[in-house]
C-alpha cells in the first residue's frame, strides 16, 4: 500500500479535507481566492443552466420544463443538504469510510472565517491559501451536479416527489461517502493511492452507474422503440453543451485550488484538447458507421472527452490528453449506441453510456499516462507516473465505486418507491411531465 504522502503529493491535495486548522498571522492569497470563486461559479453554471438546457433539448416537448426543473430543484436541495450534513460526512476526518459530524450545520465555520485553513492532519496536512468557505462552496457545486447527471437516465418518467426524495438520500448516503473515500486523507481509496484529480470516480462513474441502475429499475419509457422520441430542440442541447464545455475549466483547472503554479494551466489545456479530440472521434465514428455526422453526436462527443479527462486533468500532458479524448469519443459512441441496444435498457439521455463508460475510461487511463513531474512534491520529488501498478490501483478504485454506487442506488430507489412511488402512471407519461407534475406547458 502506498503511503498517504505518495498518494497525495501535490498542492491540489487541498481536495482532501479534514478538520481545519488556522495560523493566526496567515493571510488569504487574493489571487488564489479570486480564481477559486470564479471556478466555483463556472461549475455551478454547468448545472444551471448548462445541464438543464443540455438535457431539456434532448427530451420531447411535453417534458422540457420538467427536465429543467429537475436540475434546478436539485441545485437548491443539494445546497442545503451539503451545508447541513454532506460536507461534514465528506471532508472531516472520521474513519476510512465516512467523515464525522464535527461540521454538522457548518458548525465552526465562523472561526477564523477570513483566514486560510489547513486541510488534513498530521503528515497529510496541507496549508491552504483560501478560506474554508470558498473550498466548501467549490465542493458544493460538485455535489450538486452529480445527482443532476443521474436524471438523464430516467428522463420522461419519474415523479418529481421521487426525484426529491431519492436525490436527497443519494447525496447524503452515496455521494458524500464516496467523496470521503477518494478525496479525504483518511479515506481508504486515498490511502490506496488511486488518482482522481477532479471527479472521474466520485462524480462520473458514481452518477453513471446510478443512472444505469435507475434506468433498469424504472423500466423503459412508454412507447420506447415504437414512438417518435426525437429531441424537441437540439439548439437548447448545443447551448447547454457549450456551457458545460466552458464550465468544465472551473471543474478541472479549478481543482488545483489556486492560480499559482503551472498545474491549473496544464489542467485547462488538457481539458480543451481532450474535449476536442473526443468530439472529432465521435463525429468520424458516426460518419463512418451511419453515413452522417450529427449535431447530437458532436455535443455528446465533447461531453465524453470532458468526462474522461476529468480524473486525469492534473496528471497528464497534452499528447496523452488527446489519446484519452479519442478513446473516450469512440467508447462513448459505443456506449450510447451498441451497448445500450445490446443490453436492452432505456437510458434516456445516455447518462451511463457517456458518464459511466467514459468515466471508467478516464480513470483507468490516468494510471497509464500520469506524468510524474506534474504531481512532484518535496515528499515525492519524482511524482506519480503511469505504470502497471498504478493501473491496477485505478481499477480497484473503479470497481469499488461501481459496486457501492450500484448496490446503494438500488436500495435507495426501492426505499423511495415505498415512500412516494417512483414512476408516473402510463397516462401521465403520455400526457407529459410538464403538465402532470408541474401544471405548466411550453406554448
Amino acid at each position: 500500500m502506498r503511503t498517504l504522502a505518495r498518494a497525495l503529493p501535490f498542492a491540489a491535495a487541498a481536495f482532501f479535507a479534514a478538520g481545519p486548522a488556522f495560523a493566526e498571522d496567515a493571510k488569504v492569497d487574493t489571487g488564489d481566492a479570486a480564481w477559486m470563486l470564479t471556478s466555483t461559479a463556472l461549475v455551478l453554471l454547468m448545472t444551471i443552466p448548462g445541464l438543464a438546457l443540455f438535457y431539456a433539448g434532448m427530451v420531447r416537448k411535453k417534458n422540457v420544463l420538467a427536465t429543467m426543473a429537475q436540475s434546478f430543484a436539485i441545485t437548491a436541495l443539494v445546497s442545503v443538504a451539503w451545508a447541513v450534513v454532506g460536507y461534514s460526512l465528506a471532508f472531516t476526518d472520521g474513519n476510512a469510510y465516512v467523515g464525522d459530524l464535527s461540521r454538522l450545520f457548518l458548525n465552526g465555520i465562523a472561526t477564523n472565517w477570513d483566514k486560510p485553513f489547513t486541510l488534513g492532519s498530521g503528515d497529510a496536512a496541507v496549508a491552504m491559501t483560501i478560506p474554508e468557505s470558498v473550498f466548501l462552496m467549490f465542493q458544493m457545486t460538485f455535489a450538486i451536479i452529480t445527482p443532476a447527471l443521474i436524471t438523464g437516465a430516467f428522463a420522461d418518467r419519474v415523479k418529481f416527489s421521487a426525484l426529491v426524495v431519492f436525490s436527497l438520500l443519494w447525496t447524503v448516503l452515496v455521494y458524500s461517502p464516496v467523496a470521503h473515500w477518494v478525496w479525504q486523507p483518511a479515506g481508504w481509496i486515498a490511502q490506496l493511492g488511486a488518482l482522481d484529480f477532479a471527479g472521474g470516480t466520485v462524480v462520473h462513474i458514481n452518477a453513471g452507474v446510478a443512472g444505469l441502475v435507475a434506468a433498469l429499475v424504472l423500466g423503459k419509457r412508454v412507447g420506447y422503440g415504437h414512438d417518435n422520441m426525437a429531441p424537441y430542440n437540439l439548439a437548447f442541447a448545443v447551448i447547454g453543451a457549450a456551457m458545460l464545455w466552458v464550465g468544465w475549466f472551473g471543474f478541472n483547472a479549478g481543482s488545483a485550488l489556486g492560480a499559482s503554479g503551472g498545474r491549473a494551466g496544464m489542467a485547462m489545456l488538457v481539458t480543451q484538447l481532450a474535449a476536442a479530440a473526443a468530439t472529432l472521434a465521435w463525429l468520424f465514428g458516426e460518419w463512418m458507421t451511419k453515413g452522417k455526422p450529427s449535431v447530437l453526436g458532436a455535443i455528446s462527443g465533447a461531453v465524453a472527452g470532458l468526462v474522461a479527462i476529468t480524473p486525469a486533468s492534473g496528471y497528464v500532458l497534452p499528447g496523452a490528453a488527446m489519446i484519452i479524448g479519442v478513446v473516450a469519443g469512440l467508447a462513448g459512441f459505443w456506449g450510447a449506441t451498441a451497448l445500450k441496444h445490446w443490453i436492452g435498457y432505456d437510458d434516456s439521455l445516455d447518462a451511463f453510456g457517456v458518464h459511466g463508460v467514459c468515466g471508467i475510461v478516464g480513470a483507468l487511463l490516468t494510471g497509464v499516462f500520469a506524468y510524474g513531474p506534474l504531481s512532484a512534491s518535496t515528499a515525492v520529488p519524482a511524482g506519480l507516473s503511469g505504470s502497471f501498478d498504478q493501473f491496477v490501483t485505478q481499477a480497484e478504485a473503479v470497481v469499488a465505486v461501481i459496486a457501492y454506487s450500484a448496490v446503494m442506488t438500488f436500495i435507495l430507489l426501492k426505499v423511495t418507491d415505498v415512500v412516494v412511488g417512483l414512476r408516473v402512471s402510463a397516462e401521465d407519461e403520455r400526457e407529459g411531465l410538464d403538465v402532470t407534475q408541474h401544471g405548466e406547458r411550453i406554448a
